[in-house]
């Protein structure tokens, strides 16, 4: 084919939206299926609000800790709500369809949260290092422009990353098919779908990928590695118990996250396959961002106990 009749099929196979396979093409599970996710969402936007209010409201929880675990929360409810109602009307729509922008947008919004996850992550681990190795000085190292410094950091990177990588894929040629078979616009289905050579891009994903993840998780075990010499050099049992009581819970939350996108990424390439990429996909987009907020409440009396001060105060202003 000429270089003008490559043109001209480029041309006249130029795509202007998407049809989205899904999870499944069964239609006896697409209603079971929505109920399911339904719920889940729901339980993310109510956990997750209630941590961002809580942590506002309560002055016992105006601190670093908190703080990040409010931004955490923030960024799960970001890129589950980018991801979860799109979904769902998926599942009861006639044709699954998302127009071309409309593509690129959710793609460059579930890039900013999800690499803004990773990182706040790993503020928090670093926040539980100084207060367990320093905690003498702790309100020094972890002051407010400090802590507000970690977090815009991250939303400031992950959006100049997300705007590269937008822009770069959706300013290559689309031609022929148009089927993602994907539940939502992402890098890897959409790359598929491309006419022209991608291995620039795939470079730069593979870089940006790699770093985020690797950065992020070394941040966080190096500042575990140190919680724990500090905590067994402890000589009080009740000291360790506490030690480790403060941390548990984003320990708990860690381990999920990158446990999840660890098994997404060290798949030996045999094994590598879409529908398996699908299922632990639906579990950090979309059952993760559910489960954080259970498990700073459920896991953590100053939570708890914060948010019988709230309900107090709400009971005696009615």
């Amino acid at each position: 084919m000429s270089p003008m009749e490559k043109h001209n099929h480029t041309a006249v196979t130029r795509v202007t939206e998407f049809i989205i396979l899904g999870i499944t093409d069964n239609p006896g599970l697409q209603v079971p299926l929505l109920g399911i996710f339904l719920i889940i969402y729901l339980v993310t936007v109510v956990g997750n609000l209630g941590m961002v209010t809580l942590t506002h409201l309560d002055s016992k929880l105006h601190t670093p800790m908190y703080f990040f675990l409010r931004h955490l929360s923030i960024t799960d409810l970001g890129y589950s709500t980018v991801i979860g109602p799109k979904m769902m009307v998926n599942f009861v729509a006639h044709q699954n369809t998302i127009s071309y922008h409309g593509c690129a947008t959710q793609l460059a919004f579930f890039e900013i949260f999800i690499i803004t996850e990773l990182f706040i992550l790993s503020a928090m681990a670093y926040d539980r290092y100084v207060a367990i190795c320093k905690p003498l000085m702790y309100m020094v190292t972890m002051a407010d422009k400090v802590c507000w410094g970690l977090v815009v950091a991250p939303y400031l990177y992950s959006t100049f990353v997300s705007l590269l990588l937008t822009v770069k894929l959706f300013t290559l040629p689309f031609c022929g098919s148009n089927v993602i078979r994907y539940f939502y616009c992402d890098c890897l289905p959409l790359m598929s779908l491309l006419c022209s050579d991608t291995h620039e891009l795939e470079l730069i994903i593979l870089v940006f990928s790699g770093c985020n993840l690797l950065s992020s998780l070394l941040i966080v075990l190096v500042s575990y590695v140190f919680i724990l010499v500090a905590i067994f050099r402890m000589s009080s049992k009740e000291g360790r118990h506490r030690a480790f009581s403060t941390c548990s819970s984003h320990l708990t939350a860690v381990v999920v996250f990158y446990g999840t996108l660890l098994f997404i990424y060290l798949q030996p390439k045999s094994s590598h396959t879409f529908d398996t990429d699908k299922m632990a996909s639906v579990f950090y987009t979309l059952v993760i961002p559910m489960l954080n907020p259970l498990i700073y409440s459920l896991r953590n009396k100053e939570v708890k106990d914060a948010l019988k001060r709230t309900l107090t105060r709400c009971k005696i202003l009615t």
